[in-house]
């Protein structure tokens, strides 16, 4: 027992052993206490016989004290050096591409002509994922599947789970893929920067070996000891998808409903063959297919023969002479089957085919005359304006064949909604049984548009109610084509408005009106604001306030 036990002539039994003489006060605290019905769990301040206990704050301060001191004697001292920021590789090493150039042989089987091709491929290295993928260069005409040969993933090194890493990668090496050895000969400028920055030599560029299928074709070897007079495979791979355009008119007057059309005449150089398509407007009413002749050589002199014939299709042997590029003059007049046109212009590379191979030829564009200008230049006129809806919902339907709704200022609308000025007005009428009849006019600023409402009156015998649903108002005098319509200028106190034979005038306003004409004065006439502010009495309260000063200014002088 840790202290001494004094009897004072007391039993040594329970609850008759004090520590403390002077304490008189020996239960436990509550730990329990109820707050509205409910028992709460109350935690106590202080111990048996009222000793002071420990905060839990400084309980929780010293565990935090215990658990932050690290024994250096056991883990060491802690490492204070600094460290620079985590960079990922997918970021730092984004759209980052080595490119290297090489080249495979592909052996040929059962030719008496060629043993191999040498065909030349492009290799990239993603520096993100350490992914690659091979890509052939495309060839025109050679007949070979070309393009993407291996698509980007990670190819294999060896049978060891191992992939192929940039460090593999230098000029002179084999890189085998699936069976094919690509043998790399150049990188670009990028990746020889790349390599050198990480400690790599980068071998010299190794000599693209020569196709000999290819050096075959481009000097092609002499097949014939007399010269050709054309040589189709030759004028195929020079001429192939080159094409004169020409624009000219189509004079088709002389048949009953004929007019003056505009055509296209494509020329094409490979086989000397000519096409003429017209060019018709939107909603012309013309044949969906704009072909006015098909593709075909067309004969400019035929063989005379004295005897009559008869032929379904003119042949070769009847033909002395074809149409030519020389014969497709600027200003001429061409009869094609029967029809004339009249050449006026040609695009931009005509005019440079003509410069480089007959330079003696003017091909400068010539003026359209007045009347086939006017006939180019000439829009369909649309039908007069027939009362039914808006102009702007009547208007589509002359435009496509299914309208679309008419453009809207969204922005004034999203800008002025809610926005509505207000007018009272009175019915101006020659009929007495019109007099006394009240309305009120609004004029919306998203719209432009105008609602009239009459106001109810006992005993009048009119049902109040709407006038005038929102529409907009051409002002009297204005022609249907081009209306013009009221605005806020022109809604002045005392003036007249007609509105569909009905005048009104207006004969008061709201007071927002006025302040809101006031912030768009430069828009709006000094008569308009004058009769609002007087009708309103902004003046005069502005002339008492002016007699007021002028009176005080008197008596201080």
């Amino acid at each position: 027992m840790s202290w001494s036990w004094n009897s004072h002539g007391l039993p040594f039994l329970p609850g008759n052993t004090f520590r403390d003489v002077t304490k008189s006060a020996f239960h436990r605290p509550q730990t329990l206490k109820y707050k509205n019905g409910f028992a709460l769990p109350n935690r106590p301040t202080v111990g048996i016989g009222r000793d002071p206990l420990l905060s839990e704050q400084l309980i929780q301060q010293e565990i935090n004290e215990l658990f932050s001191e690290t024994p250096d004697i056991t883990y060491g001292p802690a490492d204070q050096r600094m460290y620079e920021n985590f960079i990922p590789a997918h970021v730092a090493l984004d759209k980052k591409v080595l490119r290297y150039y090489a080249y495979f042989v592909e052996d040929i089987l059962n030719s008496p002509e060629e043993e191999y091709r040498v065909r030349p491929v492009v290799i990239y290295y993603y520096l993100e994922d350490d992914s690659m993928c091979i890509i052939e260069p495309v060839v025109k005409n050679s007949g070979i599947l070309q393009g993407k040969r291996i698509k980007r993933q990670r190819l294999p090194k060896n049978e060891q789970a191992e992939y192929y890493l940039w460090k593999d990668l230098n000029l002179g090496k084999d890189l085998e893929v699936f069976g094919v050895k690509y043998h790399i000969t150049q990188c670009d400028a990028f990746t020889k920067e790349f390599m050198e920055s990480e400690g790599v030599i980068v071998n010299d560029p190794v000599p693209e070996p020569v196709d000999p299928y290819s050096k075959r074709h481009t000097n092609p070897q002499p097949y014939f000891t007399t010269p050709s007079e054309v040589d189709n495979m030759y004028r195929f791979l020079t001429m192939d998808r080159k094409v004169l355009r020409f624009f000219a008119l189509w004079d088709d007057t002389d048949t009953l409903y004929g007019e003056i059309r505009p055509v296209t005449i494509h020329y094409y150089l490979v086989d000397d063959t000519v096409e003429i398509s017209e060019l018709h407007e939107p909603n012309s009413g013309r044949d969906p297919f704009p072909i006015l002749m098909r593709r075909q050589r067309l004969p400019k002199k035929i063989k005379s023969e004295t005897f009559p014939s008869c032929v379904m299709e003119v042949s070769k042997d009847d033909v002395d002479e074809y149409y030519s590029p020389r014969d497709f003059q600027l200003g001429q007049k061409l009869r094609i089957l029967s029809r004339h046109f009249l050449l006026y212009d040609c695009d931009g590379f005509t005019k440079e085919y003509f410069q480089k191979n007959h330079p003696d030829m003017d091909m400068k564009p010539i003026e359209v005359p007045k009347k086939d200008e006017a006939l180019q230049d000439k829009k369909m006129e649309n039908p007069p304006y027939n009362g039914f809806g808006s102009l702007e919902d009547s208007l589509q339907n002359c435009l496509s064949l299914i309208p679309k709704p008419p453009k809207m200022n969204v922005l004034k609308m999203l800008e002025k909604d809610h926005q509505v000025l207000r007018y009272s007005a009175v019915l101006d009428s020659q009929y007495p049984e019109d007099q006394g009849r009240r309305f009120i006019l609004s004029y919306f600023l998203s719209t432009d548009m105008i609602s009239i409402f009459e106001r109810p009156s006992r005993n009048s015998g009119i049902i109040g109610g709407k006038f005038l649903e929102q529409t907009r108002v051409p002002k009297p005098g204005s022609t249907v084509e081009n209306p013009e319509f009221y605005s806020p200028a022109d809604f002045a106190i005392g003036a007249t408005v007609e509105v569909f034979s009905h005048r009104f005038v207006l004969t008061d306003a709201d007071r927002y009106v006025l302040t809101y004409l006031e912030s768009n004065s430069s828009q709006i006439p000094s008569q308009t604001l004058d009769s609002l502010r007087q009708k309103l009495g902004v003046a005069t309260a502005n002339n008492q306030a002016a007699d007021e000063s002028g009176e005080v200014a008197e008596a201080s002088s």
